[in-house]
């Protein structure tokens, strides 16, 4: 299958990208500065891209099965949350011009429920160093609903960062999922397993999903 995917230098798009072509699919790697993307692999192709650029994005998704969007603002702070929006728009643009249908988006956990009615981001103990990035992740996850494309919006655990591959993890869909200690975490190794998985037999068409231990 033909990848594109934009976020390819960041922490779990590199791991999508790495699990993606280690199942044999074809990988083009849309990233800001292809200079940073460190990656290389006979089926891995690299091309330089602006996510908030429909025509960019159009020029760069032609062609292409599904299109993975694991951008997200950078860490140094020169751009606003918001981007994430402007980027939802802008993909959404952009895939409609290449006549692309498949979009899969690496969300936020911040919109996931903990009880009826109240989401992540309401709870006390949630960063409040991450409550911008959350509210515009759940801003744009409400303009990907809106996409006449067959999307998934795929929210990680509460708490996701590099560890172990082990292939095991735990599906929902707008609830955050815990273990029987109330905890929500994994792998961004074991994330980018189930995004592939996702790509290979979708089960989330039109709708957001979730995945932990």
């Amino acid at each position: 299958m033909k990848i594109a995917l934009f976020g390819a230098s960041g922490t779990i798009g590199q791991r999508i990208a790495l699990e993606a072509l280690a199942r044999g699919h074809e990988v083009k790697a849309i990233v800001r500065e292809p200079a940073r993307l460190h990656l290389s692999h006979q089926h891995l192709s690299v091309a330089a891209g602006n996510i908030l650029d429909p025509a960019s994005v159009a020029e760069a998704v032609a062609g292409y099965d599904v299109v993975v969007n694991a951008t997200g603002p950078r860490r140094d702070g020169s751009e606003k949350p918001q981007t994430l929006v402007d980027a939802a728009h802008s993909v959404i643009e952009g895939l409609t011009r290449a006549g692309v249908r498949r979009l899969i988006v690496v969300g936020g956990a911040g919109s996931l429920e903990v009880a009826p009615g109240k989401q992540l981001v309401d709870t006390p103990d949630f960063p409040k160093a991450w409550l911008p990035g959350a509210l515009a992740a759940r801003d744009a996850l409400a303009v990907y609903c809106t996409a006449k494309l067959d999307w998934t919006v795929f929210s990680p655990a509460g708490l996701i960062q590099p560890g172990e591959r082990t292939g095991k993890y735990r599906t929902g869909t707008d609830q955050l999922v815990t273990n029987d200690k109330g905890e929500s975490y994994i792998s961004a190794e074991d994330y980018a397993i189930a995004l592939v998985d996702e790509i290979e037999m979708p089960r989330f068409v039109r709708k957001r999903f979730t995945a932990a231990y």
